[in-house]
């Protein structure tokens, strides 16, 4: 687990030791326990471990910041290359096979020098090129330079667990770990990117495709690659290597089906627990996170020392204390728990921005931040996190007006009314809710819009600069996920997981747990695992009386207490916004009267402190909106991020 960065072809641009320090210092928490740069002139590489001073070459730079997690000796430093001198790794991520993957190879006559999976990895590239990325069960962000043919290989593993960004500066290509390392090279605009800007304020999202908030800041698309000739380096090839597979239904019955899912998780976890250094793991007393405890005590029995770091909200209606300790009694473990308070945000708040390079939707963020930092005063390096799972198996309320709606699709009217009557009784859920969020799923696209706009549900609310936008050519739309088919919640769980959910969970792992020079891992996220539940039927993940993950329940029986698997509630890693809120108002009206403040156009200002005010006075109801207009005041901030054209 590490952090690394690349410059390829830059000649308009003097890239000294400073800069290339720089960017190196930025990365230090992704891999605080060694670091190693090398240069390229197109003739021979240069290697060093500490001084860029020796790096001269203005072709091709390497960057590297390590995290040792497998083989703690010098044998695992980055950059890496083979014998003969072709090929040069930086890689970031784990890859959990890769003891079998080393197997493999040694039949074909590879030789190893290590136990570090990086070696693997690059062995298997040099086996299999581009090939080799499918046969790989792990997080990955790797470059590999290519000396022979003169090119660079980029690629993100399946999900984007492990983050890959890139920019074009001068005449050539740069790439790295995170955002704030490119911007540590002259001449890479801060610009903001109005289209991303519209859907983080609007509705939260972030993190899907190949854009970033930043204008000229682009990140490599989960499960793809990038190849570029060192001789042309902004004329980039993307390519996909890997997909969902939705159209290959499971012809198991459901009994098969669990045990066939539960074979898998356990695999996954046995994997996911290779490593020289001790594991963790996150636990919010929920059914995943519960699971992945139980699964680590079921499969190492009294062998491991398990510790396990939890969330405790101040406020008992969201507090899970009681579901943590059971969980904790029942697997033996060590527990810690954080309850972190509303004025150490106002602390941690600039820091957090800095570290997750865009803004982030809720202080949920925060209390998974403070999770991690306890974890890293025990000493702990590796945790295991239940990230995934309510994307797969359908763990949130909205995905049960998914499921109403596939039923009233298909013509089953029935068992539409059963699932009504049953899911409209569970907390946090209604009748009313549930029948018209299923009837804006049914309606078509084109007609989604005009329904918003008749409920007052604006798509462009005064509280944004609509001329801005529209200046900048974003126009009035709803950033949706399509429901054309006959099972609108395969299609839902497909588009969390691949555009508005997940990518962005997955990039408030990485951030908090790297910060904390922690390696964070999902073992939900295996290609297996996933396209083996995109294949089940809809009924198999949400029950006829809306039971969420009904087929994960039933898997666990055995592993995980009864009392959890019973659960019908659904809380995580909530946090008391509203009363947060209102305890740091006097901080929120100092951001909100700050200059930075009147200085973003993409704002009504004023419009925002009279709904701020309402809310407070409780005259106003309370939403995310709040918090994403402080989160890009202060980004903007830190940044120093442009918004003119």
């Amino acid at each position: 687990m590490c952090g690394f960065a690349g410059i390829v072809g830059l000649s308009t641009i003097e890239i000294n030791s400073q800069i290339l320090q720089a960017i190196s210092d930025s990365l230090q928490s992704r891999g605080p326990d060694d670091l190693g740069f090398l240069g390229w002139s197109g003739k021979e590489a240069v290697q060093v471990s500490k001084y860029p001073e020796a790096i001269q070459s203005k072709y091709v730079t390497l960057i590297h910041r390590r995290l040792s997690i497998l083989d703690l000796s010098p044998g695992g430093w980055q950059p890496m290359g083979t014998a003969n001198g072709r090929y040069y790794i930086v890689f970031n991520g784990e890859i959990y096979n890769y003891l079998e993957l080393r197997n493999q190879l040694r039949v074909l006559g590879h030789s190893f020098h290590s136990h570090s999976d990086t070696e693997v990895l690059l062995a298997a590239y040099a086996q299999w090129g581009a090939d080799a990325l499918t046969s790989l069960v792990g997080m990955f962000a790797l470059a590999i330079l290519d000396t022979w043919n003169k090119e660079l290989i980029l690629a993100r593993d399946f999900f984007g667990i492990k983050p890959l960004y890139y920019t074009y500066c001068g005449d050539g290509f740069a790439f790295a770990s995170e955002i704030k390392a490119l911007l540590q090279l002259p001449g890479v605009s801060r610009r903001v990117n109005p289209h991303r800007l519209y859907d983080y304020l609007r509705s939260g999202i972030t993190d899907y495709g190949g854009e970033t908030l930043f204008a000229h800041i682009k990140q490599l698309p989960p499960s793809h690659f990038l190849k570029v000739s060192l001789d042309t380096p902004q004329q980039p090839q993307i390519k996909q290597y890997w997909q969902l597979e939705l159209n290959q239904p499971s012809q198991l019955s459901f009994s098969e089906a669990t045990s066939h899912l539960r074979q898998l998780f356990l695999e996954n976890i046995r994997l996911h627990l290779r490593s020289d250094v001790p594991v963790g793991a996150a636990l919010s007393g929920g059914i995943d996170s519960s699971a992945i405890v139980m699964a680590m005590r079921h499969l190492q029995g009294d062998n491991l020392e398990l510790h396990t770091f939890s969330y405790i909200a101040e406020d008992p209606a969201l507090s899970e204390e009681k579901w943590v300790d059971l969980v904790a009694q029942k697997a033996g473990c060590v527990g810690h728990k954080v309850q972190p308070l509303p004025l150490e945000l106002v602390s941690d708040l600039n820091q957090l921005i800095d570290l997750q390079d865009e803004p982030f939707g809720s202080t949920s963020m925060y209390a998974q931040y403070r999770v991690f930092q306890r974890a890293k005063t025990e000493g702990i390096k590796v945790m295991l996190d239940g990230q995934g799972a309510d994307e797969l198996l359908a763990g949130y309320r909205p995905y049960m007006a998914a499921r109403l709606a596939s039923l009233v699709r298909q013509g089953k009217w029935g068992e539409g009314r059963k699932f009504l009557q049953q899911a409209g009784k569970l907390p946090g859920t209604s009748y009313k809710s549930l029948l018209m969020q299923a009837g804006r799923l049914l309606l078509p696209p084109s007609l989604q819009l005009p329904l918003r706009q008749l409920i007052k549900k604006d798509v462009m609310p005064m509280w944004l600069n609509a001329q801005w936008f529209a200046r900048h050519g974003v126009g009035m739309y709803s950033l949706s996920g399509k429901s054309s088919g006959a099972e609108i919640l395969r299609e839902q769980l497909y588009y969390a997981c691949t555009q508005t959910s997940l990518p962005m969970l997955l990039r408030y792992e990485d951030r908090n747990s790297m910060a904390h020079s922690i390696e964070s891992r999902v073992p939900f996220l295996t290609p297996a695992l996933v396209n083996f539940v995109f294949s089940l039927p809809e009924e198999f993940i949400l029950a006829g009386d809306g039971t969420s993950k009904a087929i994960f329940r039933q898997a666990m029986r055995g592993i995980v207490p009864d009392p959890i698997l019973n659960r019908k509630d659904k809380i995580g890693f909530a946090t008391p916004e509203q009363s947060w809120l209102t305890t740091l108002r006097p901080w929120v009206d100092e951001v909100l009267e700050s200059e930075i403040a009147t200085q973003i156009p993409a704002l009504n200002l004023e419009v925002i402190k009279a709904e701020f005010q309402a809310v407070v006075q409780g005259c106003s109801p309370f939403d995310f909106r709040i918090w994403r207009w402080v989160n890009l005041i202060r980004w903007a901030e830190n940044f120093e991020v442009s918004f003119d054209k």
